[in-house]
């Protein structure tokens, strides 16, 4: 028996926009959750991102399949008393509004848990929900900046973001972990929480190893483009043909890659690469050595050779080969009368996903009939 809806039950209102709040919303629901996304009267503005899907969204259908929409406004009484009706009922109030916007409003955690005393709340910030930080308006592409991602990544001559949204979508799997650690406490506490996520914050955790080369063995990092800061050798390397890269992390792996792909043992021995640090401090004469190797044989015969070896290597792929690759797993959601092919998630289940996106306010009238109300 594997994972099956072990979240079925559960009730989220989530009025998010964007991506990192949908991401989390979206995991949620793939659990077995029922997430109903709030959305202003002109919808998410996700829903203009593309227009792959016969005029419709493909981004926001990935972040979005299997959840329900309704669309409320919150300056009309109407729409406002639907989501206090539905938050009456809730489980998890899941939001990436600015900091204060709903507290404004009377929607802040401790005034709803006055009716629902279990209510979990999470809020996803850019910088934090207090003080100089709430005031900062933020974007994936400016965290990445301000949190010195751009700094470590990329070449020497130019620094660059890093090709995915990665500070929406850690954010939203971090407040995914936070909700699910919550909902266990409840369980135990009958009692409802503020979960509060900075976007900062949890990219400032994940840039801790070259953070701690700084602090601790500096200097700090430099952008060395496909190059890692402290090992060697690791990155890409010119075959015949094309690109391959390596990772070799350890003197066994790199003994064996010495004798049984670059026919030279004695290289192992050399004071040059004896170790890893070693084999930093003299990168270019060792890339010099590999690349010299490399040249006269294809890519795929090299790959083959290497990983009959158990040498850590890859293809440098396109977004084609990504595309076709053999290892990737496909999910077809439906949108808008489309089919929509994305990336399963990596987290299996014995059931199958729920594959549908809705349409801006399908469920807004279902909705308010259920929490008798009248649109």
């Amino acid at each position: 028996m594997g994972l099956n809806r072990e979240l079925e039950g559960i009730f989220v209102v989530s009025l998010e926009q964007a991506v990192a709040a949908p991401y989390c919303g979206m995991l949620l629901a793939d659990a077995g959750a029922r997430v109903v996304k709030v959305e202003r009267p002109e919808g998410d503005f996700a829903r203009g991102y593309d227009r792959g899907a016969d005029g419709q969204s493909t981004i926001f259908a990935w972040l979005n399949h299997g959840k329900e929409s309704v669309c409320i406004d919150l300056n009309t009484p109407e729409d406002a008393a639907l989501l206090r009706a539905m938050l009456r009922k809730a489980d998890v109030f899941l939001n990436n509004l600015a900091p204060g916007a709903l507290a404004k409003r009377g929607f802040s955690g401790g005034t709803l848990r006055t009716e629902n005393p279990a209510l979990i709340t999470c809020e996803i910030t850019g910088y934090g929900a207090t003080g100089a930080a709430a005031k900062r308006k933020a974007y994936d592409f400016l965290i990445q900046a301000e949190a010195g991602l751009c700094a470590v990544t990329g070449t020497p001559d130019s620094p660059a973001r890093v090709g995915v949204s990665i500070t929406d979508l850690s954010a939203g799997l971090t407040a995914f972990s936070a909700i699910l650690r919550a909902l266990i406490q409840r369980g135990r506490t009958g009692q409802g929480i503020d979960l509060s996520i900075s976007m900062f914050d949890v990219i400032a955790d994940w840039m801790n190893m070259p953070l701690m080369a700084h602090r601790y063995f500096g200097p700090a990092p430099q952008r060395l483009g496909l190059t890692h800061t402290f090992v060697a050798p690791y990155g890409a390397f010119g075959a015949a043909d094309g690109v391959v890269m390596l990772s070799i992390q350890n003197n066994r792996e790199f003994r064996t890659f010495c004798t049984e792909i670059l026919s030279r043992p004695d290289l192992a021995d050399d004071p040059r690469f004896a170790d890893n640090p070693d084999r930093v401090t003299n990168r270019d004469a060792l890339t010099a050595l590999i690349n010299t190797a490399f040249a006269v044989h294809p890519r795929d015969a090299l790959i083959t050779r290497l990983e009959e070896a158990r040498i850590a290597c890859a293809r440098l792929s396109e977004l084609s080969d990504l595309s076709g690759h053999e290892f990737l797993r496909n999910l077809d959601l439906t949108f808008a009368g489309s089919t929509i092919s994305v990336a399963d998630l990596p987290v299996q289940t014995d059931t199958g996903r729920r594959a549908q996106v809705p349409a801006l306010g399908a469920h807004t009238a279902a909705l308010y009939a259920e929490f008798g109300k009248t649109p």
